[in-house]
């Protein structure tokens, strides 16, 4: 069982999508996404297999929740950084995001 002190060490932030690409090199379908977690962090790059629910278009400026101190993941020829963070649903993977627009960069927890 996880203690509440594992879950301190995940450092999850607040970020903003800057960028979306297609991924047709993944195995599965992706997105290549460029977020901005704030100046502490910086823009970082991820593969979220998110096609299901969101349009590339409609990616660009929403706020998402990424784990930030991951190792990078090499997908394809791609180097993901973070992990953004979504639930497994019926209809796909749905981003967790804040319910209120909030600064960049700020932590969960």
């Amino acid at each position: 069982m996880a203690t509440f002190a594992d879950f301190m060490k995940l450092d999850i932030r607040v970020g903003e999508v800057v960028r979306v690409e297609s991924f047709p090199q993944a195995r599965k379908p992706a997105y290549k996404l460029w977020v901005d977690f704030g100046p502490e962090v910086g823009i970082k790059q991820s593969s979220a297999q998110i096609t299901e629910c969101y349009e590339r278009d409609d990616l660009v400026g929403r706020q998402v929740l990424g784990v930030v101190n991951f190792p990078p993941r090499q997908i394809a020829d791609f180097s993901s950084e973070v992990l953004v963070l979504g639930v497994y649903a019926q209809q796909g993977v749905v981003l967790i995001q804040p319910e209120q627009p909030v600064e960049n960069g700020v932590r969960l927890g």
